[in-house]
């Protein structure tokens, strides 16, 4: 019985804590430094909250759920909401969006701090005379500033997470890979059938759009199994796994039969929009790989090593095979199938630009 949050979720959560960080980050340096600058001197003394430890807690809490907000707002619904528009557009329309949202949290969140500063009730007339004069006075306009700033940060973090990939946006912050490291790592090379044809008979645009959603429909199969997305090279996927996420529960093996489900459950929608509905052939295997970062004009973390060759000259052989999934026998002898997978052995075979033999076996669910 599975017990626990899902992949997905822990990515999830992973993903929306960022932005509580840096809007509560944000919130301390700029609280401190109006309150080191201004002492107890003020342009709006009626309107002005005085940082006491109760108010410093209540709004330390209050920019840290606003951050955890925004960022779920970001992932669950406007990531969506402006996934086919411009980024002119996704700014004017975000910028407008979050304008209203925060004139309507200041609405909430100024009279609470105001009545735990005064020790009154929110519905005080007091608390909304105070909030009054903040609404007319330069503090206003500084909120709504740092509210700006913390907004640009965590978007910025958010788009820049979209593009490189959550995890390597992680490894490049935490400099994991700055120094070239040797690790173990299961690969995965897929390649789409007949994408040649499909692309000629599609047309360049079609066949573009085919690929997004081809590829979209991936997501789950490989977040739920702990796989990583190396590389897109056209038509092709590499997805990765450390060696212990791979093993462990045969992730690496259950990623490629979800995909195989994730396709075939939309192939009725792929035959209406495109006209066919697309499939694949996958080679697996795993060995040490130096890892790190590369590049003076655009740096990547990137794989080297033979298994990368290998594992791509095995995928290239599904066609001799005629099979769709081809692991070396290498790899099989690291997992523990049980009886939930029936492989059948290919024999051995000496791959091309390789001096060394591979035992392959090729695999189906029981």
């Amino acid at each position: 019985m599975k017990t626990g949050l899902s992949p997905k979720t822990r990515r999830n959560i992973s993903r929306i804590i960022p932005f509580g960080v840096i809007w509560l980050l944000v919130g301390w340096i700029i609280l401190f430094t109006q309150e080191v600058a201004s002492g107890s001197q003020t342009s709006n003394p009626n309107g002005t909250i005085h940082l006491t430890l109760e108010v410093f807690v209540f709004a330390s809490i209050s920019v840290l759920l606003l951050g955890l907000l925004v960022g779920f707002i970001e992932i669950f619904w406007l990531k969506n909401v402006f996934s086919n528009r411009s980024l002119a557009k996704e700014i004017a329309f975000k910028m407008g969006f979050y304008i209203l949202f925060f004139l309507g949290v200041m609405l909430v969140l100024y009279p609470i701090a105001a009545s735990i500063e005064l020790d009154v009730s929110p519905l005080d007339a007091k608390v909304w005379e105070k909030f009054t004069e903040w609404l007319t006075g330069m503090d206003f306009i500084s909120t709504l500033v740092t509210l700006g700033f913390s907004l640009f940060l965590s978007l910025f973090y958010s788009e820049i997470s979209e593009n490189l990939g959550y995890g390597v946006l992680t490894n490049f912050f935490t400099g994991k890979y700055h120094i070239p490291v040797e690790e173990k790592r299961i690969f995965m090379f897929l390649d789409m059938k007949s994408s040649t044809t499909i692309a000629e008979n599609l047309g360049h645009i079609s066949y573009f759009e085919l690929l997004k959603t081809y590829y979209s429909d991936f997501s789950d199969a490989i977040i739920n199994n702990y796989g990583e997305v190396y590389q897109y090279i056209g038509d092709e996927i590499v997805i990765s796994w450390t060696y212990e996420n791979g093993i462990k529960n045969n992730h690496c093996i259950n990623c490629f039969f979800a995909m195989k489900d994730s396709l075939a459950k939309k192939a009725k929608a792929y035959q209406t929009k495109f006209g066919v509905a697309p499939t694949f052939k996958a080679g697996l295997h795993y060995g040490k790989v130096t890892t790190g970062e590369i590049g003076a004009l655009k740096k990547e973390i990137i794989f080297t090593g033979d298994v990368l060759n290998t594992t791509a000259r095995i995928q290239g052989l599904c066609n001799s095979y005629q099979v769709d999934f081809i692991v070396s026998q290498e790899l099989v002898s690291q997992l523990n199938l049980k009886t939930d997978f029936l492989t059948t052995a290919l024999g051995t075979t000496q791959l091309r630009g390789k001096e060394e033999t591979v035992e392959l076996v090729t695999m189906a669910r029981a």
